[in-house]
C-alpha cells in the first residue's frame, strides 16, 4: 500500500444559486461536489472506507456499481496501491467502463441492470484479505461528516435545510446522520 496521509477527496465550494435561492424563498447553495478527482461526492465516504481498509492490510477491493461509486473506489484503489475490481451492469455506457479501467481496475460486465450486478457480486465468495466496497453509504463512513460539517450550517450557524438528488440515497442516508453528528 502507498502512504496516503492526506484525504482522497477535496474540498469543494458551496456556491449561491440565486434562482434556486427566489423560488425556494430563502439562500440555497449548491455543493460542487463534481469538483471531486472522480466527479461526484461517492469519493468521500468510499474513499474513507478504502483507505482504512488498506491501512488494515486489504489485498483488493471490490465494488458493484453503475459508475461514480466503482469510479471512486478504482480511483481511491489506484491512489493507495491496492488492486480493485470494478463488477457493472450491460447497460453502464463505454465511456464509463472505459474510466475504470483507465483508473487500473479490472472491470467485469455483468447483468441487464444493477440489481442483477449485485447479486451476482453479493453472492461471491471473495479471498480472504479481498473487501467489498457497498455503493450504498454507511453514516460512519465518513461521508457524512465530511461533508455535513462544512455545508450543515447556515450563514448565520445556524442548522441549514439539506437536501439531495433522488437518486442519491447514499448521499442521503449519510447526510441525515452527519447532519445529526453535526449539530448534537
Amino acid at each position: 500500500m502507498k502512504t496516503q496521509q492526506q484525504q482522497l477527496h477535496v474540498a469543494t465550494p458551496l456556491r449561491q444559486s440565486l434562482a434556486l435561492s427566489k423560488a425556494a424563498g430563502t439562500s440555497v447553495y449548491l455543493k460542487l461536489d463534481s469538483s471531486q478527482p472522480t466527479g461526484s461526492f461517492k469519493i468521500r465516504g468510499i474513499g474513507h472506507l478504502c483507505k482504512t481498509w488498506a491501512e488494515r492490510g486489504c489485498e483488493r477491493f471490490v465494488c458493484c456499481s453503475g459508475g461514480n461509486a466503482g469510479m471512486a473506489a478504482a480511483y481511491s484503489a489506484r491512489e493507495l496501491g491496492v488492486p480493485a475490481t470494478i463488477v457493472v451492469p450491460g447497460v453502464t455506457p463505454s465511456p464509463t467502463v472505459e474510466r475504470l479501467k483507465d483508473e487500473g481496475a479490472t472491470v467485469i460486465v455483468h447483468g441487464k441492470a444493477l440489481v442483477e450486478t449485485m447479486r451476482r457480486t453479493a453472492a461471491r465468495s471473495e479471498p480472504p484479505g479481498w473487501i467489498f466496497i457497498s455503493p450504498f453509504d454507511d453514516p460512519s463512513s465518513g461521508r457524512a461528516t465530511r461533508l455535513c460539517g462544512r455545508a450543515g450550517e447556515g450563514a448565520d450557524g445556524e442548522p441549514a435545510r439539506w437536501c439531495c438528488p433522488g437518486w442519491g440515497v447514499g448521499l442521503l442516508n449519510g447526510g441525515g446522520g452527519g447532519l445529526s453528528t453535526a449539530h448534537a
